[in-house]
């Protein structure tokens, strides 16, 4: 038994509910989930992760990677037929679409095409406004002197 029921999270919070729908995204039991291209995710940093996908066959020009609303999508296409005939054809080509759901505020920062694999760099920008802030205490005697002269 693998389903859970997110009704009673839905109830009891209120804007949370990009976490229950990543939770149950996550949860979902889709065995028909295609494993094609294999990849692997890093953490290179306190603030920072690297996506590699293994591109093997594929050149800059087939390769797409596009940001969308949180959500990264990485897609390649073969340009043109191959005439050629395989006697074994173990590298595979076929078209691909692969989404990689990304927190708030993380940021794509580049990607580069090497040796086959493709390597997109990610950090997260917390804005100023949501960074802690340190608030300076004053004396009380302070205070009521600047009201008064208000």
């Amino acid at each position: 038994m693998r389903n859970f029921d997110l009704s009673p999270l839905y109830r009891a919070t209120v804007g949370f509910d990009q976490i229950a729908d990543l939770m149950d995204r996550v949860l979902t039991n889709d065995v028909s989930r295609e494993s094609y291209p294999p990849y692997n995710i890093e953490k290179t940093g306190e603030d920072a992760w690297r996506i590699s996908v293994a591109v093997a066959g594929f050149t800059e020009d087939e390769l797409n990677v596009e940001v969308k609303q949180n959500a990264l999508f990485v897609s390649a296409k073969k340009a043109g037929d191959d005439e050629r005939t395989y006697l074994h054809r173990g590298i595979a080509t076929r078209a691909f679409e692969r989404r990689f759901h990304m927190a708030d505020h993380v940021r794509v920062t580049g990607a580069v095409h090497e040796n086959g694999m493709l390597h997109i760099d990610l950090t997260r920008e917390v804005p100023e406004a949501l960074k802690p802030r340190r608030i300076e205490i004053a004396r009380a005697g302070d205070v009521e002197a600047k009201v008064i002269e208000a």
